[in-house]
């Protein structure tokens, strides 16, 4: 489960600096006026020869990596509720990368995500537990992550 949970927050890490990377990019090509193709097409134009955004794709793609790797490994009711701490990690880069001020509200939302990220592991820690009592030890190791 070590294993899994650095993994995890390698992939959230590399999730986080890819939004924040994008984000810069999308404040260098500059506001979208309205919905249209055209516009849709000077955006897009705009995103493929700016170094932000194409970074931001890059670690975007390292953190979907971590996931298919994780997916191999993991109950998806355990693993996809736990990359909700991709928001966590999102507003802390957000405030350190961008200075954007979280208010006490959007806090509060954190602390929620946090609390139901803890009731996932400790769920996922109850199951291992129950499978590893009937079997020996020398096959209990074999079948988890460590």
């Amino acid at each position: 489960m070590t294993k899994l949970l650095l993994i995890l927050i390698v992939g959230l890490v590399f999730e986080s600096a890819g939004v924040v990377l994008l984000k810069k990019g999308m404040n260098q090509v500059g506001t979208v006026e309205k919905i249209s193709v055209a516009e849709g097409l000077r955006v897009l134009r705009a995103g493929v020869t700016n170094s932000q955004i194409l970074l931001g794709v890059l670690f975007e793609g390292l953190f979907f990596a971590s996931l298919l790797i994780l997916m191999a490994k993991a109950d998806i009711s355990f693993l996809w509720p736990l990359t909700g701490l991709s928001f966590v990690f999102a507003t802390v880069a957000a405030i350190l990368f961008l200075q954007e001020r979280v208010s006490l509200l959007r806090w509060a939302g954190v602390v929620l995500i946090m609390v139901g990220v803890a009731l996932i592991s400790y769920s996922q820690h109850q199951k291992d537990k129950e499978q590893a009592a009937p079997l020996s030890s020398s096959t209990a190791g074999s079948n988890r992550l460590q």
